[in-house]
């Protein structure tokens, strides 16, 4: 299969291009210079121009607190530019993987959200996300919507690194408690995705590595994982006031991959030991 990566410099489009090429599909990746993401037309006309199989859209406005400053930027990237990604695979008749988000849901409560739960995104950058999953859904029909949380891959900033990074130089470190979610792993994320995209079992899925955790525990894991000793004090984020709203509750059912027959990701703690040899082996990256 042809199949067209968008966001190929970020930490998914990057390990999506990767596991692409080692199945022995033809992968065309998209960036920033091949066309912006605020250029309706320019994104059509690569698509019309490369005539792909599938599309993978991984390129996205990430920057959530930034967002609430930027909302129409924001709208425009993530659902502007998903409606003309995806009018442009209807024209050549590419199946469309849509990456969306926890964010889509309102955060609350203490159990996991199934694919239908209820909407209500509680920031600009999960209402722009769920636009990009209303422009798919009323364009097209062959789609996969797969929402994720709390990435983390070789090719990019994430909160391992920035873990990594602080206990170089502080041996106690206060960390959110009360948010509760999956850590991603990249490049078990994306052998999933290329599963999806081989397969024609369209519809909107939920993919994160396995077991929930919060940020307090994913980071003491990373620290016990990375032989560093560093004390890792639990606080409310409350303690941490950000301009955007973060979702108290992140947990995602998986039951939808079950239904379809997909393999469920590995446990986080055992992604976070296999990207922590990466990061290993790959320092400069």
């Amino acid at each position: 299969m042809k199949i067209l990566v968008t966001g190929v410099t970020g930490q998914l489009g990057h390990d999506v291009m990767l596991e692409l090429q080692s199945r022995g599909h033809e992968a065309i990746g998209a960036a920033r210079k091949e066309f912006s993401l605020t250029d309706f037309e320019a994104a059509r006309a690569f698509v019309e121009r490369t005539h792909p199989d599938a599309i993978i859209h991984c390129a996205a406005y990430t920057a959530v607190d930034r967002a609430e400053d930027e909302k129409d930027l924001c709208m425009i990237t993530n659902g502007g530019a998903t409606r003309a990604l995806a009018a442009a695979a209807k024209d050549v008749g590419a199946k469309f993987v849509y990456l969306s988000t926890d964010y889509v849901f309102p955060g609350t409560g203490d159990t996991p959200y199934e694919t239908d739960a209820l909407k209500g995104p509680a920031n600009a950058y999960g209402l722009s996300k769920l636009a990009g999953e209303t422009a798919v859904q009323e364009l097209l029909d062959a789609y996969f919507i797969v929402r994720i949380s709390w990435v983390f891959g070789v090719n990019g900033k994430n909160f391992v690194r920035t873990m990594l990074r602080l206990a170089e130089t502080h041996d106690a470190l206060t960390v959110v408690d009360d948010q509760i979610g999956s850590p991603t792993y990249t490049k078990d994320l994306a052998r999933l995705l290329v599963d999806m995209v081989e397969s024609e079992k369209y519809g909107v899925y939920h993919a994160t590595n396995e077991g929930f955790c919060s940020w307090a525990e994913f980071a003491s894991e990373i620290f016990r994982q990375a032989g560093k000793h560093v004390t890792v004090t639990p606080v409310p984020s409350s303690a941490y006031p950000t301009k955007a709203t973060r979702p108290k509750n992140s947990r995602l059912s998986k039951a939808a991959l079950d239904a379809a027959g997909f393999q469920r990701l590995p446990a986080w703690q055992d992604a976070l030991a296999r990207y922590l040899c990466e990061l290993h082996k790959n320092p400069n990256k």
